[in-house]
């Protein structure tokens, strides 16, 4: 009888690649799908709007002297339009993170991202000058990564895990981070462990207006 194949368990969970000797994996995870939905996919936004809509249809049938029950049979359609635009924006969300893993090594931020094609992201802490964290009141949170000057990513391959508006020089984000804070602080530790001229080199960015507005704050420089 021929024995069972089992599939080799690689370090980082979705990734099959070893790591290099003397690499060790500190933390991986996934981002949280309903909170992507409302941060990233606007499902609430796009909820609100269509909500308004319902309402002001709901308004002008009645203004026409339609029973309760004519109004509902006609703004029937818009709710169905609603409720397929709201559910496709979930359904996004959902197979994104599902698709999606984080990871923070000894020696580097990974990031697996991509429904339809999947990509690789090797980031190691050489080429990070500092992340930066907002969080929610659920814990939840996101850590843009500002990146070395010659570090070029396109912002069109790490949407939605990219820090928003930052177009011209992209920062990948890791986003909807489940207890964000832990996540920031054992980033910051492994920042500060790393060492390499050109991390220490590495100055720390000023905040800007739109980091005040978003609540970005600093969760970890690179230093040595």
């Amino acid at each position: 009888m021929r024995p069972l194949r089992t599939e080799k368990a690689f370090p980082i969970r979705g990734i099959r690649e070893e790591l290099p000797e003397g690499e060790r994996v500190l933390w991986q995870g996934a981002p949280d799908w309903r909170d992507l939905a409302v941060t990233a996919f606007h499902v609430r936004q796009v909820a609100l709007y269509f909500g308004v809509l319902l309402v002001l249809r709901l308004g002008f049938l009645f203004s026409d002297g339609a029973t309760l029950t004519g109004a509902l049979r006609g703004a029937r359609p818009l709710f169905l339009v609603a409720l397929l635009g709201t559910g496709l924006l979930a359904g996004l969300a959902y197979w994104s993170a599902k698709s999606t893993i984080y990871a923070i090594t000894t020696r580097r931020v990974v990031l697996r991202v991509g429904m339809a094609l999947p990509l690789m992201i090797n980031l190691p802490f050489t080429g990070i000058v500092s992340a930066r964290m907002a969080q929610r009141k659920s814990g939840h949170g996101d850590l843009p990564l500002v990146l070395q000057g010659d570090v070029r990513l396109a912002y069109v391959h790490l949407w939605p895990y990219a820090r928003p508006w930052c177009l011209v020089n992209p920062e990948p984000m890791m986003r909807a981070v489940p207890q964000a804070a832990q996540v920031a602080q054992l980033l910051a530790e492994a920042l500060a462990c790393s060492g390499g001229t050109a991390l220490a080199a590495a100055p720390l960015p000023q905040r800007t207006a739109a980091d005040e507005r978003k609540g970005y704050g600093v969760a970890a420089a690179a230093h040595g």
